[in-house]
């Protein structure tokens, strides 16, 4: 059983023969699929099946020389709205399926985001027809949760606002200039660094760890594209599962200058959420690519 089923609403799915069924449903009654030929000729299928507004299952597997589908693997999806980052991706295949992780250089994060790639019939098909790397390419990130909590926001004035959006302008510049290898700008992160630091290690001694940081994203265990966050709920709704019943809040949350949609199950999250308020949970962060219309 997938960890992740219960964030779009199966959590009593544990019996096998009822994920069977649930799977055969998908397949036999998909809302969408995609087809196309592999590198080694074999023709690969994806179903995918809405259990409520934007979010559900998709079976993943390959058709024989007889045209019968055979089941690989599946997963739980959540459908992102907006464009979460215009840089670059690079694909890399998973070793064990055939699956692929997606990274994305972003500068607001600070750190390279790994995510699992949803979308992929056409990055296969674009490498069978030889047309890699793709420009031009948008991301469209989501996220799926099990554990989360609501928090309060910190309390910021006008000015306040408008000096923190200064400050992550001028940062974002000094690390576009440090990757191009500009010594000045990499010795100026550096030295904001330890001011940083300094200044953390003085206040933390007086004051709650979250009043101290207002966002962050980073890294979770050891399954890469796993991660903790803590952002600002920006929208909300509440959607149910057509088949369980259960009901899902699909938060969107500006994290690190990050805007995404996370979907968590009503039971697995701690707290009333509402716009303003901030989130922080576990995730699992999945990512759809929108490439130009001529690859697809």
């Amino acid at each position: 059983m997938h960890r992740y089923m219960r964030a779009v609403g199966f959590s009593s799915f544990e019996n096998k023969r009822k994920l069977q069924e649930l799977l055969t449903e998908v397949v036999i009654n998909s809302d969408r699929r995609a087809i196309t030929v592999g590198q080694d000729n074999t023709l690969l299928g994806e179903f995918y099946k809405d259990f409520g507004t934007g979010m559900g299952i998709a079976v993943c597997g390959e058709f024989d020389e007889e045209e019968k589908f055979t089941y690989e693997y599946y997963y739980p999806y959540l459908n992102g709205t907006g464009i979460t980052s215009y840089e670059d991706v690079s694909v890399e295949r998973h070793a064990d399926k055939e699956s692929y992780a997606g990274v994305c250089d972003d500068l607001k994060v600070g750190i390279s985001l790994i995510f699992y790639l949803k979308n992929r019939i056409p990055y296969v098909k674009a490498q069978a027809m030889g047309k890699l790397p793709v420009r031009g390419t948008t991301l469209t990130l989501s996220a799926l949760s099990v554990n989360g909590t609501i928090m309060l926001p910190i309390q910021k004035d006008e000015e306040q606002l408008q000096r923190v959006k200064q400050d992550s302008v001028n940062r974002n510049n000094l690390m576009a200039a440090a990757r191009k290898g500009d010594e000045d700008a990499i010795e100026t992160l550096t030295l904001e660094d330890m001011d940083i630091y300094t200044t953390i290690s003085r206040r933390i001694q007086k004051e709650d760890l979250f009043s101290l940081v207002d966002t962050y994203f980073m890294p979770y265990g050891v399954e890469c594209d796993q991660y903790s966050v803590l952002g600002e709920i920006v929208g909300m709704r509440l959607t149910t599962n057509a088949v369980t019943g259960e009901e899902i809040y699909i938060l969107t949350i500006c994290c690190n200058e990050l805007t995404f949609d996370v979907c968590i199950n009503i039971i697995d999250l701690f707290g009333e959420p509402q716009v303003g308020r901030r989130f922080k949970g576990v995730i699992w962060l999945q990512g759809y690519i929108n490439f130009p219309e001529e690859v697809m």
